[in-house]
């Protein structure tokens, strides 16, 4: 059996940046793939999706955006670029085509099989994501058979799907952007919403990531945070990687023709049958939205910046179409394929630890695996702040759980 100090376990973003930090500390250690570095966008995300993040922060250690649009949003193309010359550019000491199946404890650290061979270790890190596979409801199973199913992961472009109408279930920035995507292609799409987050792409002259930063919602702390479980849970924001549009939301879907319903409760002999609730979610959307604004509003007073920025507005509230109809026969023919934008979960079948809660999420405080001393987790939504969820949030976060492995490895713990 091979020896090494770490193990890191994902050749994304996170695994690399954490990699990074390793090396800086002296760490001996090898990356785990099962792909190819980056392996996740180039294999699970449609070609024309760009980052929500502008460009000047998509930064990793030792690495910030020095291209010539920093104000761009980057498509698939240039994150797998990005993240394949950041490997080289740190010399991560990465393993492609590698596939883990199990990671167990012993003694001495950890035992990993990965492919034909066993690896043993003193501390592994859990970088593999957080975008594994598409986190489908139970009503999925009563879909008809005629009805394509896809979801984002499996999703290249409109051309894939049967001719006739697409629902899109979800309408998280994912949801959003493939329903408008869908439609453009001259397909009928209705799109069943839920809880959302609403927020413009510019505000005050300035991208939206600009405020989030500069008022600190970003670097909010995980122990900080009141209900953390439902933060770490929450749809990522209705933005589109463009310039172009000042918001993405229901009521520019709308105004282009697609049709708005409810959260999808159930499927019943083929009808979905659908939440009268939107007016209710929209209505929390758009107050969550303008307290943030209220939020941005407040310290560019603070700070002086009023003068220098155009001054504060707010945006039209979300217009719900009192005909929304509850219903949608999905064995009429008008609906002839039906995309789970209902999110994502992790893959971490292969860890035979049991640090698990009921739910089967792995417990943790910050990244530090509970009840598994030399076990990490990194790269999954506020991990440890809120920025986690974005690739220049593994910076802060490879950091801290760097520094705790080599405290935990300087102890001598077993």
């Amino acid at each position: 059996m091979k020896q090494t100090t770490a193990v890191v376990i994902g050749a994304g973003h996170a695994g690399l940046a954490m990699s990074r930090r390793l090396t800086e500390r002296s760490i001996d250690h090898v990356v785990l793939e099962r792909g190819e570095v980056a392996n996740s966008w180039r294999t699970q995300r449609w070609p024309s999706l760009r980052l929500l993040t502008p460009n000047w922060q998509t930064r990793l250690p030792g690495h910030d955006y020095a291209g010539d649009h920093p104000d761009g949003f980057m498509p698939v193309a240039d994150v797998v670029a990005t993240i394949s010359r950041y490997a080289r550019l740190v010399r991560a000491p990465v393993c492609t085509a590698t596939t883990v199946h199990t990671v167990r404890a012993t003694p001495q650290g950890f035992r990993i099989r990965a492919n034909d061979d066993l690896l043993g270790a003193r501390a592994v890190v859990l970088a593999t994501g957080a975008c594994n596979q598409p986190a489908i409801p139970a009503a999925a199973s009563a879909v008809p058979a005629s009805i394509t199913t896809i979801t984002p992961l499996t999703y290249r472009d409109p051309g894939q799907l049967p001719d006739g109408g697409v629902l899109v279930v979800g309408a998280s920035a994912t949801g959003v952007q493939l329903a408008g995507e869908i439609h453009r292609s001259g397909r009928p799409v209705t799109l069943a919403a839920g809880e959302h987050v609403r927020l413009p792409r510019t505000y005050r002259g300035r991208d939206i990531f600009w405020w989030l930063q500069a008022t600190g919602l970003l670097t909010e702390r995980h122990d900080q945070i009141d209900d953390l479980t439902r933060a770490r849970h929450l749809p990522s924001p209705q933005l589109t990687g463009t310039s172009q549009a000042a918001i993405t939301d229901l009521n520019m879907l709308a105004a282009a023709g697609v049709r708005i319903v409810g959260r999808l409760g159930r499927i019943a002999d083929g009808v979905a049958q659908f939440s009268g609730s939107l007016p209710n979610t929209c209505t929390l959307a758009d107050l969550k939205m303008n307290r943030f604004l209220t939020r941005a509003d407040q310290w560019a007073t603070a700070s002086g910046l009023d003068d220098e920025l155009p001054p504060p507005h707010r945006f039209a509230p979300t217009r719900v179409d009192p005909r929304t109809p509850l219903e949608l026969n999905l064995a009429s023919g008008e609906i002839t394929t039906v995309l789970w934008a209902t999110g994502f979960r992790p893959d971490h079948s292969w860890l035979d630890i049991p640090v698990r809660d009921r739910s089967g999420r792995i417990r943790h405080d910050g990244g530090v695996v509970t009840g598994a001393p030399g076990l990490y987790l990194l790269g999954l939504p506020v991990l440890r702040t809120r920025a986690s969820t974005y690739i220049h949030g593994a910076g802060a976060d490879s950091a801290a759980l760097a520094d705790h492995l080599h405290s935990f490895l300087s102890s001598g713990h077993r």
